[in-house]
């Protein structure tokens, strides 16, 4: 695959609705942030769209709950096969329309197929449990089980920053459980995941169980609808909140945003803490909801580290997204690069010191180290979405340690040491979704339980844990 690519033709997205492929009256465009050429026309879901793909949805019900555990599972295997056969198609197309480094894409699109294979597995292992119901005298003689049933239809957004992997963490649960699907990608990546869904489709997926809306006109009224059972949202905190305030009665699951906090103390593996944390703070363009971007450094070791850090920052490839030589590609567009570049100028101004960064080039920004910053910044105590990282020195680690746990973020931590008793403080005492250690706030793998508390959101992704949240406990007893 060459660099460049800008003369391709742009392709064609259609929706996906009761079994049938359909267009949109409008249609917007989808550019290449590095390029700046036109990728592919995405539809504009109408009102009527929605209702279509929701009653398509609705009508799918019986047969998805009705298939069994092991046919969905069958059917989750061949969607696998799928994608990994279409695995350069996709990839290439997140690339073009994302600006993430194809190399990454490649990944991501592997990884997909991973994913659904896990929620294969899954698929029949959804389990109930016995009741004790002999525990007291009014249940005695009784026999008591608690089973599961999926919930119905689920309303799935995702995001732009890994669209075909998160799409797979909502789509694959969602098939294994037994629901039906209504999905709505971000218009900011619409492309790949058309690519997606159609490898998913090539599996037999039953008529209306997985339909696909496009834009985001229509996505106020899909959270809302009574006919929707379960929304399952990844992207930003404001909007997440929306959701949770609007919803009503509807479970949910959003997966939103953080701070990325990463602890380097001092008897930590100092050069692979300091390529870790460089790599993750610039990877996918600093585009992840658990990207490093808050580093705190025991002050015995802060030159060192700090040293390594830039060092590693120095040799990481930035560059056109199609060339597999490049390690970090651009931000999803231009818009996105201006608003991390204020925040970088922001804090600059306000005595913040740059030990790496530059000019920003259109929608790509260098990777930028800080140091000398405030909490009170912007740069620290909101999410960036970009690549920029600080680096602060601390003496006492317990006063962090309560720092963010009363801050309103909660998605994952990092810590690197070689203390025990360390490692399970920060386990013990941080209050947020999960504890790395010896490893970034960036490390994920998918079949791990996955989100935040606070204001990082609430449910947690990875095939089990989606598959329970996207169930129904109903009891069963005995008499």
């Amino acid at each position: 695959m060459s660099p460049g690519n800008s003369t391709t033709a742009p392709e064609h997205i259609r929706m996906h609705i009761g079994g049938q492929w359909r267009d949109a009256e409008q249609v917007a465009q989808v550019k290449n942030p590095y390029a700046g050429n036109i990728v592919a026309h995405m539809p504009v879901s109408s009102p009527r769209d929605l209702d279509d793909a929701l009653n398509a949805a609705r009508g799918a019900r019986a047969a998805m709950a009705d298939m069994p555990g092991y046919e969905r599972a069958a059917m989750l295997q061949r969607a696998a096969d799928q994608v990994a056969k279409r695995a350069e198609d996709i990839a290439r197309a997140m690339s073009l329309e994302t600006g993430k480094a194809l190399r990454d894409s490649l990944l991501e699109v592997q990884r997909t197929s991973g994913v659904l294979r896990l929620c294969a597995e899954e698929a029949v292992r959804i389990q109930g449990e016995h009741v004790p119901m002999d525990a007291s005298a009014l249940g005695a003689g009784k026999i008591g089980m608690v089973m599961r049933f999926p919930v119905g239809v689920v309303a799935a957004i995702t995001p732009f920053n890994a669209p075909v992997n998160l799409a797979a963490h909502k789509l694959g649960p969602a098939l294994a459980a037994g629901n039906s699907l209504v999905l709505k990608p971000s218009p900011k990546a619409p492309l790949s995941v058309h690519k997606f869904i159609e490898a998913v489709l090539e599996a037999g997926v039953p008529e209306g169980a997985v339909n696909t809306l496009y834009g985001d006109a229509v996505a106020p009224q899909l959270i809302c609808d009574p006919r929707v059972d379960f929304v399952s949202f990844t992207g930003s905190i404001p909007v997440g909140k929306i959701i949770r305030d609007r919803v009503g009665m509807k479970r949910v699951a959003l997966e939103l945003g953080g701070v990325g906090p990463t602890f380097v103390h001092r008897d930590a593996n100092l050069k692979a803490a300091a390529i870790a944390c460089a790599r993750n703070a610039v990877g996918l363009a600093g585009q992840s909801c658990v990207s490093v971007q808050n580093v705190f450094v025991h002050q015995a070791i802060l030159e060192e580290f700090t040293e390594a850090v830039c060092r590693e920052m120095d040799s990481i490839r930035f560059g056109d997204p199609m060339d597999m030589a490049t390690e970090v590609g651009t931000l999803i567009d231009e818009q996105a690069a201006i608003r991390v570049e204020g925040m970088i100028t922001r804090a600059l101004e306000s005595g913040a010191t740059a030990l790496r960064g530059g000019a920003r080039a259109g929608a790509q920004l260098p990777g930028t180290i800080l140091t000398n910053v405030k909490s009170n910044m912007s740069i620290v105590c909101d999410e960036i979405f970009g690549p920029a990282m600080s680096i602060q020195p601390y003496e006492q680690v317990e006063a962090l340690f309560s720092a963010i746990s009363d801050s309103p973020y909660g998605l994952q931590c990092g810590i690197y040491t070689n203390s025990l008793d360390l490692a399970l403080k920060a386990i013990k005492t941080i209050r947020t979704g999960g504890v790395i250690v010896n490893g970034t706030s960036r490390w994920r793998s998918d079949q791990m339980p996955y989100g935040g508390v606070k204001d990082s959101g609430m449910g947690r992704e990875g095939p089990k844990y989606s598959i329970r949240d996207m169930t129904e406990e109903r009891l069963f007893v005995l008499n």
